[in-house]
């Protein structure tokens, strides 16, 4: 395994066909068996590194699915920062009217279940292993369950009650089933229980692993189990416990902020002392579609890209000047189609001959101007990164004590890395520090996944989007509590009828 990159590669069935004028049955010559499968360490090395790959997508050469596109559909189109103007399921997502049947909906459940299922398959047969060490177990399983702790955590944020499969449905399973979903208090206290035991095994780095043979940066580790736990906190108000969680992540003294912003998002920073967690990429070799779905239209550098995952130009002028990431945006450009491409200067602006008002606007955060202009992109996506830390720290501090010199002072170190304004303690209040910390958490993890669920940790959800919308005139569509969580897929709901969207945005 090289250190940039976690191979994403899976135990194979091949199978080579062969026909005659007499015979078209197949000629078998390899199958996984349970006599010859789950027999060596690579063996569960292999049935791992599969569960890392489908934070990707469904095959190399095809990542678009889950953490490297199609999540951000659900976390950030849906809010005041995500904007699409394509027709279809994006902008249905986009314009907050989504249905059962919206594709994007029906796939990401569809991906993140098949995580699901792949941990759970591997969880068992590796449980039932003779032929590696204790040791090597207790790792293989510890990141095992981490990568479904990821899973579930997104799927509950999305869909509330879910479907909770486990390795126990391995044994006996019964495919006719049509199980109802589990309360989210129920998939949390499982979640709760694999970090717990996570954070214990997981070492804190793979700089000395007698397992794997390099530094794997992109493995599960003690800092993001510790970290996602406390994610699950923070969701619950658990205050305390998000709390102390991110004072433990801090004091493994082995993360701190990478000096730019914008350079931590560039293409060649494949993993920094940043990152906590990301899902890597090899343009070369295993690269995503990132590029190709935040990428400016008609652009002059970057050319042939479809920015179907843009930013409103609401959000895009909330940022102070001062601020380094309002940089990151291609705000104006002269267009390969022969116009410049630029914000409107007032809502329904009539645009003169040779200028295109851009109806949103593309982010440089997948789409690095100075990184390779090929189809497939070497991006890393952060599921769980420092400033994280620093910002949901603060969050627990201000909801236990109000703002802190401590906790004012966490936000300032996000914010003067990128050399914005930075607040004063004595101007706040809990009420004013709770607003300006999720004003910022907008501004510094826009399109990682995090927007939606934090609008509904902070009770914000509706208000913040039908006010942008009526911003931009167009008629309030949020409602709460119907809005909350997706409706299920309707092909699920379909095979299984206890998956009851009643209640829900259908």
């Amino acid at each position: 395994m090289k250190k940039y990159n976690i191979l994403l590669l899976a135990a194979a069935v091949i199978t080579q066909f062969s026909c005659n004028k007499t015979s078209l049955e197949p000629k078998i010559y390899s199958n996984l068996t349970s006599q010859n499968a789950f027999l060596t360490k690579s063996d569960a090395i292999a049935a791992v590194n599969a569960v890392y790959a489908r934070l990707k997508g469904p095959a190399v050469g095809d990542n678009f699915d889950y953490w490297t596109v199609r999540h951000f559909a659900l976390t950030d189109l849906t809010t005041d920062v995500g904007h699409c103007s394509y027709a279809g399921d994006p902008g249905q997502l986009s314009q907050v009217q989504w249905n059962s049947a919206n594709g994007l909906i029906a796939e990401d459940y569809k991906q993140i279940y098949k995580l699901v299922a792949n941990a759970n398959n591997a969880i068992y047969n590796i449980s039932a292993m003779n032929s590696i060490t204790a040791a090597q177990k207790s790792q293989f399983l510890a990141e095992l369950k981490f990568l479904r702790a990821i899973a579930y955590s997104d799927l509950t944020d999305s869909w509330g009650p879910v479907i909770l499969n486990t390795e126990k449905d391995i044994a006996n399973p019964d495919y006719k089933a049509q199980t109802p979903p589990s309360p989210v208090a129920d998939v949390d206290a499982l979640m709760i229980g694999d970090l717990q035991n996570a954070s214990t095994v997981l070492p804190a780095d793979y700089t000395q692993s007698d397992i794997y043979t390099s530094n794997d940066v992109g493995r599960a580790t003690k800092g993001a189990a510790m970290f996602l736990l406390a994610k699950i906190y923070l969701r619950e108000h658990q205050w305390q416990k998000a709390a102390d969680l991110t004072k433990q992540v801090m004091d493994l003294g082995i993360y701190q902020l990478y000096p730019s912003y914008s350079g931590l998002f560039k293409e060649s920073n494949t993993w920094c002392s940043e990152n906590i967690f990301s899902v890597l990429s090899d343009a070369n070799v295993n690269g995503t579609e990132l590029l190709n779905h935040f990428g400016p239209l008609s652009h002059p550098v970057l050319t042939d890209r479809w920015q179907y995952y843009a930013v409103t130009w609401d959000f895009y002028n909330s940022y102070g000047d001062e601020d380094d990431r309002k940089k990151m945006f291609f705000t104006q450009y002269q267009g390969v189609d022969g116009l410049t491409h630029k914000q409107a200067p007032s809502q329904g602006a009539t645009a003169p001959d040779g200028v295109l008002y851009m109806p949103d606007v593309a982010t440089m955060k997948y789409a690095d101007p100075n990184g390779a202009n090929s189809y497939y992109d070497g991006h890393s996506v952060d599921v769980l990164r420092y400033a994280d830390v620093l910002l949901s720290r603060a969050e627990a501090l201000n909801e236990l004590g109000g703002p802190t010199a401590e906790a004012v002072s966490l936000v300032n170190q996000v914010k003067g890395r990128s050399h914005a304004k930075l607040l004063v303690q004595g101007n706040l209040t809990q009420a004013t520090f709770r607003d300006a910390l999720l004003q910022e958490r907008g501004w510094e993890l826009y399109y990682e996944g995090k927007r939606r669920a934090d609008l509904k940790r902070f009770g914000k959800y509706d208000v913040i989007v039908n006010a942008y919308l009526k911003r931009i005139g167009q008629t309030n569509t949020v409602q709460l509590p119907r809005d909350e969580y997706f409706p299920y897929p309707l092909n699920q709901v379909n095979i299984n009828p206890n998956l009851n969207n009643a209640g829900r945005q259908q």
